[in-house]
């Protein structure tokens, strides 16, 4: 991986859905300081509202159907390589990428996850805090492994939970804390390289 010697570092962001991890990302490093540049967004899902983000800030996007992994993470990795890219940011990616790709990519694959790992790996973080009456909860950013949500930790923040939370406010309030701790997470990790 290159140093950031004043270059920025190519990035592609993996969506599946509405993006907005990916919104907050475009703004933030659409500034003159940003320490990367937005090159391509793939998506596994033609229908992922995220994509009219990527229309809009004209970014190059790709769509890689997963129903056969390796030959989806085969073409991934050229289109990869093609465009020259040093770093992926998942947000809201709903695959989990493969042990042979993460090795053959071999830079930074970063992900953001809405609870404060090791707890409440997976899906559904938010209903599984409120129904065990957790007192906090939050947002982990951190390196894919390839094991699911368990790649060091690189930040977290942490939130109180209001007894009066039901999932979609404990949502809304987590994506607000995710929105500001991804652009941090990553400017971290590229001061580190």
């Amino acid at each position: 991986m290159e140093k950031l010697n004043g270059k920025k570092i190519n990035t592609a962001v993996f969506i599946s859905g509405r993006g907005s991890n990916l919104r907050s990302l475009i703004k933030h490093y659409n500034k003159k300081k940003s320490p990367i540049s937005i090159k391509l967004i793939v998506s596994n899902n033609s229908k992922a509202k995220g994509l009219i983000y990527a229309k809009k800030a004209k970014i190059k996007s790709h769509i890689e159907n997963f129903k056969k992994i390796n030959i989806a993470e085969k073409k991934l990795l050229k289109k990869l390589s093609y465009n020259k890219i040093n770093l992926i940011c998942l947000a809201g990616f709903m695959k989990i990428l493969s042990k042979k790709f993460i090795k053959k990519f071999n830079k930074p694959i970063l992900n953001i996850h809405p609870s404060l790992l090791p707890q409440y790996k997976g899906l559904n973080t938010h209903g599984r805090v409120i129904k065990n009456k957790e007192k906090y909860s939050g947002a982990t950013v951190h390196f894919v492994s390839s094991k699911l949500d368990s790649g060091k930790i690189i930040l977290q923040k942490k939130i109180k939970v209001s007894k009066y939370e039901n999932e979609q406010t404990l949502q809304k309030k987590i994506l607000k804390v995710e929105h500001k701790l991804y652009p941090k997470a990553i400017k971290k990790i590229l001061i580190n390289l």
